[in-house]
């Protein structure tokens, strides 16, 4: 069994790769930065896992990022991917095999600077599980 990190992460990129608006703007999604990929994409933050745990079960608190990568002369195509996956995202992700989701709320999303690529965006999410 995987781990509730990896478990949500999978289904959070699933959701994102069936939303067509999003996948017809992205060139990909991916693990972390890859090595050669049209911008914009999105890669995979390095997440957090808490434990959450209570006397009836195994728990975990998921802190979950996806930072999108452009090389624009704004920000704006930036802006419009970060809306897209919040779109994709605001009904939620389905619960993965072997944990329930007990909630998945939007946390911020931010602008910085990188050396990966001249805009980046990061798009947050926390996530509280159980294991089933």
């Amino acid at each position: 069994m995987s781990s509730a990190l990896e478990a949500v992460q999978r289904q959070l990129v699933s959701q994102l790769n069936g939303y067509a608006p999003l996948m017809d703007l992205i060139s990909g999604i991916f693990d972390g930065p890859p090595p050669r990929a049209d911008f914009p994409y999105i890669a995979l933050a390095t997440g957090a896992s808490l434990d959450w745990s209570h006397k009836g079960g195994v728990g975990r608190e998921l802190s979950l990022a996806l930072a999108v990568h452009d090389d624009g002369e704004t920000a704006a195509r930036v802006h419009r991917v970060m809306a897209l996956v919040e779109e994709a995202l605001e009904p939620g992700l389905d619960d993965p095999v072997g944990w329930q989701i007990v909630t998945f709320d939007f946390r911020r999303t931010r602008i910085l600077r990188s050396a990966v690529s001249p805009w980046s965006g990061l798009v947050e999410y926390r996530a509280k599980v159980l294991k089933v």
